[in-house]
């Protein structure tokens, strides 16, 4: 029988990095390694002294993977499943370290042989061309592939099936005329989701020292304002990022947050650290056009970030006093940009209110997250018996804003701000109304996971909090 005319006689190669999953686990695992313990950082340059291989094998000595939240090629996976079922003869061959390949291998079942690299040779490009070929023999394998490492392992094949080709396999594939699993197309929305720009309504917070000090029409601090909004949106859009890889584990175990770019695939994490550096770039320039006091905030605001996302975000209580406190280092930003003092009054008001927000945040996911009774949500430090304490601590927090702003309406600085100071005295019960209703929403299981962009983008909120500004600005007109 000519072993070429029966195609159970060939195996099947399938390359695991970018092909079979739409990741690769040297990049999640050099995260979740930084993520158990930042300081390994510094040892990453020491391994990669004695090559890419050994960079793997000390990343896989320390870490564990999950092989059922990776982001699979349905496609392949699908392909491979029905030719394992014919009878095929399926080898995971891959630059992987063997730890890692050995356990997709076992969760998926379907595979008779594992290549893997395993020792201080890298298994890819001409390395895994002859391993191949010393167990099959050149043309005795077809070979499913992504990028520029397989197009040596291409040559040797009988049969190549390319998936989600990057440049250099995409043509070969137009030059040979081989078989493609072409990835899904990215779409603006794609990278909408990765800047997550909905979240940039937050950094409005921005403008409040200005509209508060009735500088509306100074067309100087607005521009200055909308600096300030560009350089704290472009930051925050960095630091998004540089979450999501550190939270990539736990975001594919999440209902919707599973379906971000990077959680699913969609975009890889070089292109990440690309926009991460361009991000940073965009921000601090703006930045720069702007009084050397707003840069001191902005880098605050970055060292607070990345130490949330690494360590904060997982201890009970300071990831929400820390949210509250990012909020009101906008307003603060704000002031820097602009040259307006903030009051006491201000900052006291936007702990209390932003805290408040938070640990509404905190208490859905409690609501939401079905965990066993004294265990912890995943990355978190609340446990399901924690619902009652956060949400009463929630609602205190609400009416401390609301005490705080009427004490400010009956002090002497909104009588000199404001000629017709009755007039900014409903903004205490609007407070209270956002605040409430928020909260009651979150009891009714209707609340959006983040409540400040639930605020900015309900109708019946966004009516309230239009009062309260024309409140505001009648108030402070001398008519």
């Amino acid at each position: 029988m000519d072993a070429r005319s029966d195609r159970n006689a060939i195996p099947l190669a399938v390359d695991l990095d970018g092909t079979l999953i739409a990741t690769d686990l040297l990049w999640e695992g050099l995260f979740i390694l930084l993520k158990k313990n930042p300081l390994y950082l510094f040892l990453v340059p020491l391994w990669l002294a004695g090559g890419l291989a050994r960079v793997k094998q000390e990343i896989a000595k320390r870490i564990d993977i999950d092989p059922a939240s990776l982001p699979y090629r349905a496609e392949l996976l699908a392909r491979l499943r029905a030719e394992h079922e014919e009878g095929r003869k399926i080898v995971l061959a891959t630059g992987t370290p063997r730890k890692f390949a050995e356990a997709i291998a076992a969760h998926l079942g379907i595979f008779d042989r594992v290549l893997a690299t395993d020792g201080p040779h890298n298994l890819t490009s001409g390395r895994k061309r002859a391993s191949l070929a010393a167990a099959y023999g050149d043309a005795g394998f077809d070979y499913a592939g992504n990028s520029h490492h397989d197009l040596k392992v291409f040559d040797a094949a009988r049969n190549v099936i390319v998936v989600a080709p990057d440049r250099s396999a995409q043509r070969w594939q137009a030059a040979h005329g081989a078989e493609t699993m072409p990835a899904p197309k990215r779409t603006l929305k794609t990278y909408v989701k990765m800047l997550r720009v909905h979240q940039w309504l937050k950094n409005s917070l921005i403008a409040v020292p200005m509209v508060l000090s009735h500088e509306y029409f100074n067309f100087g601090m607005i521009w200055e304002c909308l600096l300030a909004f560009v350089s704290f949106s472009a930051v925050a859009s960095a630091i998004y990022i540089v979450n999501d890889f550190f939270d990539l584990a736990l975001d594919r175990k999440h209902p919707t947050k599973r379906n971000r770019p990077f959680a699913s695939g969609a975009l890889s994490i070089p292109f990440g650290l690309g926009a991460i550096i361009a991000l940073l770039a965009i921000g601090i320039a703006a930045g720069c056009l702007l009084p050397i006091e707003f840069l001191g905030v902005l880098g605050g605001y970055i060292l607070v970030t990345t130490a949330y996302s690494l360590s904060f975000k997982r201890m009970l209580l300071v990831d929400v006093l820390t949210l509250a406190g990012l909020y009101t280092i906008r307003v603060l930003a704000g002031a820097a940009a602009t040259g307006v003092d903030v009051s006491f009054w201000l900052l006291a008001f936007s702990i209390f209110f932003f805290l408040s927000l938070a640990l509404v945040k905190r208490f859905v996911e409690l609501r939401t997250t079905a965990i066993p009774a004294g265990e912890r949500i995943a990355g978190r430090g609340y446990r399901t018996e924690d619902q009652e304490i956060v949400a009463q601590a929630g609602m205190a927090s609400a009416f401390s804003s609301a005490l705080v702003l009427a004490l400010y309406m009956d002090s002497v600085s909104v009588r000199e701000l404001y000629p017709h100071p009755w007039l900014v005295w409903p903004l205490a019960p609007i407070v209270l109304y956002l605040t409430m209703r928020v909260w009651i929403l979150a009891r009714r299981d209707e609340m959006h996971d983040d409540p400040v962009v639930f605020i900015i983008s309900d109708w019946r909120s966004q009516i309230v909090v239009a009062i309260g500004a024309a409140l505001l600005m009648v108030g402070g007109w001398g008519w």
